[in-house]
């Protein structure tokens, strides 16, 4: 520097772990792409903001030397190359028709300049098509990348989770239709929130935020996540983390029949459309609660006491009756309009599920209840809400007759063979016969990690 200037000593300590790319720092002119005058080099690193937010920021350090600067690049790239989980090669979904259709300028302008600095290579498929993006993974060579990655909303998300998990079972010789014990998900799976709701990149990120969620990725942050088989008693359904039956299924299948509508209200005309139209959803459920183990013989002993005059725990419990609504979740659902998740109580990879479910009330209680959702107030403290944590659930509709048939099937949107809708992760579905839900712990790694678990998973790691 120049002695003739007055310096201030200041001292930075940047820790490996938050530091995600190293380049070298050139001048070059305009239109120069190679060469230069080297000026140093420049640390990229993951800075964490308030609300869950992260971002990207640039330290340089100067140094004229080639010869220092080359040996500086060399062993801090050594030092990150040895973080597990950090991708180097990842299949890439974008949905061009997710919300706003907004998804493809997402990916281009906010996460693809992040890969390219991570020195991440990328396989792009625009996708085409409802299920593109799920005939793309049963076909190509997963063992090539380290992850897959799907920029889109809640049901794009859910078809290349499925489609993972289905591609896994495959390649495990299992059988498609009948999955008991499926196998795990081969590669993690990461968000890039581009849709309306986006309820898992909320859940794993606690925020909406492209950035964030590019980040997570590059960092190679890593989740466990349990999964959900929804499964008829012929064949597998589908695999996913949260689905409702009745109201929240109801309103989907009311929105998808308006697909002319822009998104946001659409989803609103179908929502008040719904809630203008309540009418319970007659059923069977039958649940498995979650078995506690045991820790030693005498608390064995005492529970085999408590469940002979109490019932046995481990007998699946059947309730029955008309209901509103019906919410079978394994992870939280966080969402902009529910901040504390559409099921709070239960969490990412605690191998259980929550069992919601409102029985037959007054339009006003039920919106008093939904209302809930939004606010800081205990939405289940209601006569009318039930919750259970459970392992399985079977969800029996009883098909109605008479009069009441036609008007029943218009409001579901369901066809005239009496086909009941699903909301799986966003997606609709129909089926008339029971469905199986059964929860399997920790089936898929998601990129990103558990609000609750961020300060408690970092790791000591080597600084400069």
């Amino acid at each position: 520097g120049d002695s003739s200037v007055a310096l201030q000593a200041q001292e930075e300590i940047i820790e490996m772990k938050d530091v995600f790319s190293v380049k070298l720092k050139r001048r070059r002119f305009a239109g120069q792409k190679q060469g230069g005058t080297l000026l140093g080099i420049t640390i990229f690193k993951c800075l964490n903001k308030e609300e869950n937010k992260l971002t990207d920021c640039a330290i340089h350090l100067n140094n004229l030397s080639e010869d220092h600067c080359q040996s500086w690049l060399r062993h801090l790239k050594e030092i990150l190359n040895d973080f597990q989980n950090r991708p180097k090669s990842l299949k890439v979904f974008v949905n061009p028709s997710s919300h706003k259709r907004e998804a493809t300028h997402v990916y281009y302008e906010k996460v693809a300049p992040l890969f390219k600095l991570a020195d991440i290579k990328t396989d792009v498929t625009v996708t085409e098509y409802e299920g593109h993006a799920l005939s793309v993974l049963k076909e190509c060579e997963l063992q090539a990348f380290d992850g897959v990655v799907c920029v889109g909303g809640d049901g794009s998300v859910s078809e290349v989770a499925h489609g993972l998990l289905l591609r896994a079972q495959i390649d495990a010789g299992k059988d498609t239709d009948h999955v008991s014990e499926p196998a795990r998900a081969p590669v993690p799976l990461g968000v890039i929130p581009a849709g309306t709701t986006n309820i898992l990149a909320h859940t794993l990120y606690g925020i909406k935020h492209a950035v964030t969620a590019t980040l997570h990725i590059v960092m190679g942050h890593i989740q466990a996540v349990d999964v959900c088989t929804f499964s008829t008693p012929s064949k597998l359904l589908r695999f996913g983390f949260s689905a409702m039956f009745g109201f929240g299924a109801r309103a989907l299948a009311l929105a998808e029949r308006h697909r002319w509508m822009p998104s946001s209200q659409r989803k609103d005309f179908a929502f008040i459309k719904t809630l203008a139209n309540l009418k319970p959803e007659e059923c069977e459920l039958s649940f498995l609660p979650l078995q506690i183990p045991q820790q030693d013989s005498r608390e064995k002993d005492r529970k085999k006491k408590e469940r002979t005059k109490k019932g046995s725990r481990d007998q699946w419990q059947k309730i029955q009756g008309h209901f509103l609504n019906v919410s079978i979740m394994a992870i939280p659902c966080l969402c902009s309009m529910a901040p504390r998740g559409l099921a709070p109580n239960t969490r990412l990879n605690n191998g259980s599920m929550a069992l919601i479910v409102v029985q037959n009330t007054s339009r006003t209680e039920f919106i008093k209840h939904l209302k809930r959702y939004t606010g800081v107030k205990n939405q289940f403290n209601f006569p009318f809400v039930e919750t259970y944590t459970v392992q399985e659930v079977k969800v029996q509709p009883r098909l109605k007759s008479g009069p009441d048939a036609k008007e029943n099937t218009c409001l579901n949107a369901a066809s005239a063979e009496g086909n009941y809708p699903w909301n799986i992760d966003g997606d609709l579905m129909k089926e008339a016969s029971e469905v199986h839900v059964r929860v399997h712990p920790q089936l898929i790694d998601l990129y990103g990690l558990n609000t609750d678990d961020l300060e408690s998973s970092q790791a000591t790691c080597n600084c400069i």
